[in-house]
């Protein structure tokens, strides 16, 4: 990371394009001086200033607003002036370059963020939580990163942390005073911090995977041979026309994707060409490209029809696409058997019987979709979290296992100090107390400009 504290930065911060209004942020020891000779004016904390916005030669570039928020009390934690004016690329692009001239560097991806973080605003979850619930794929991953964001998450840490610091300070008192007896009532009130801590971990890793979850949603690419009813699988899922569906064979040539939310959980569900030979270079291209979709994607569903042989549609799919690729095989159009929905596992894979047609078999479906993802639905307390939450919170809860089956057995306290330490520390991770500069780096470079 090569950004320099001491600078005053900015950036636009709203999209690109054509809007109601623009809005350019500076951060830093100078926004104040920038501010006065663009405005011509010196801005009362928090207070909206209507006022001509000049360049350099005295050209009024825009009528707007101006707001000056005082450090300490800003988002970034210095001194910050937002300039509101009318939307528009030329007239926002005009404004920053103003202020890039009068001393400002433009800001990099999530750096007023970062300053949030190093002048102690918000910690690093939280600040991990901004580009969650800028990112969220739904209304609850929104309300989970508000979560985090408001510190659900961040106070449970701290909690743990607090009923490790009590069993350690006991340990650390024995390790000093090595003459004196561990009495036995001490011994069982550290072992009842470690079991309530585990206890705790626990619960949070469960949370803290349907945060993961609704941040990061699942992948799913639906296959299969032409007529098969995956356009119209598309279309029942999505709750609306979003693939045509013809019986002509080969209407489907492109990837389509549409973005959804099962209970919650976001799914990026594609739609693709119908695997056969042909010699149609339009219709070849969309199932190379349906292929490459696949490849990347969480989960293949391998549509066939209900009277095709289950034995034969598990050949021809892993002939396909191989062993490894994780899939479900959906067999649709149960309602021209008259046979009922069913979901069952048969050689490692999961089967669902369905119609599209009729509806029969969708809901099992959905919640196979949300058991793929371990998602559990509950999603009233969760907070957004990211796989190097489960990391840490996996690599805490290892340490203090450790060290409670060292108190209950060669009671080495000096081991059991050694655990509880590195457990807290694992702890700290998640709040960024303990970071590098890499870990910084790689959270804060997926941020927007002007985040």
């Amino acid at each position: 990371m090569n950004y320099e504290i001491e600078d005053t930065i900015a950036a636009i911060t709203t999209p690109p394009g054509s809007g109601a209004i623009a809005i350019v942020r500076i951060s830093g020891p100078n926004a104040l001086p920038i501010i006065k000779k663009i405005a011509g004016l010196t801005p009362r904390p928090r207070h909206a200033h209507m006022c001509a916005l000049k360049d350099e030669s005295g050209v009024i570039i825009d009528h707007g607003l101006v707001i000056f928020f005082p450090q300490p009390h800003s988002f970034t934690g210095e001194d910050v002036v937002e300039l509101h004016g009318h939307g528009g690329v030329v007239v926002s692009e005009w404004l920053l370059s103003r202020v890039l001239h009068l001393g400002a560097r433009a800001a990099e991806p999530g750096e007023f963020t970062l300053r949030a973080f190093l002048n102690d605003k918000i910690d690093l979850a939280q600040a991990e939580a901004v580009a969650d619930l800028i990112n969220s794929g739904s209304r609850e991953a929104a309300q989970a990163a508000l979560r985090s964001l408001d510190g659900a998450f961040s106070e449970r840490v701290l909690r743990l942390q607090k009923t490790l610091t009590k069993a350690r300070v006991h340990i650390e008192a024995w390790l000093d005073f090595p003459d004196e007896d561990i009495e036995p009532a001490q011994t069982v009130e550290i072992q009842g911090h470690l079991k309530e801590s585990i206890s705790f971990l626990e619960h949070l890793r469960s949370v803290a995977r349907d945060g993961v979850q609704l941040r990061d949603g699942v992948d799913i690419v639906i296959a299969g041979r032409p007529n098969v009813g995956k356009s119209s699988l598309m279309n029942c899922l999505a709750g609306h026309d979003a693939a045509i569906v013809t019986p002509i064979a080969g209407t489907t040539r492109d990837l389509l994707r549409e973005h959804l939310s099962i209970d919650g959980l976001p799914i990026t569900l594609t739609d693709t060409a119908g695997f056969r030979v042909s010699s149609d270079p339009i219709e070849t291209e969309g199932v190379r490209r349906a292929q490459v979709a696949i490849g990347s994607a969480d989960r293949l569903f391998w549509m066939v029809e209900a009277q095709d042989e289950l034995e034969t549609a598990l050949k021809e799919a892993h002939q396909e696409f191989g062993d490894d690729k994780p899939m479900t095989i959906l067999q649709n159009k149960i309602d021209l058997l008259s046979e009922n929905a069913d979901s069952f596992e048969h050689e490692g894979v999961t089967i669902i019987r369905l119609s599209v047609l009729t509806g029969e078999g969708v809901s099992l479906l959905r919640e196979h979709i949300k058991s793929l993802a371990g998602f559990s639905g509950e999603v009233s307390g969760t907070f957004s979290a990211r796989s190097r939450h489960i990391d840490a919170l996996q690599r805490a809860e290892s340490s203090i296992r450790s060290a409670q089956e060292e108190l209950f057995g060669n009671k080495a306290l000096e081991i059991v100090s050694e655990e509880l330490r590195a457990g807290q520390s694992a702890l700290s991770e998640l709040t960024g107390e303990i970071s590098s500069d890499d870990l910084l780096g790689e959270i804060f470079s997926g941020f927007c400009i002007g985040k």
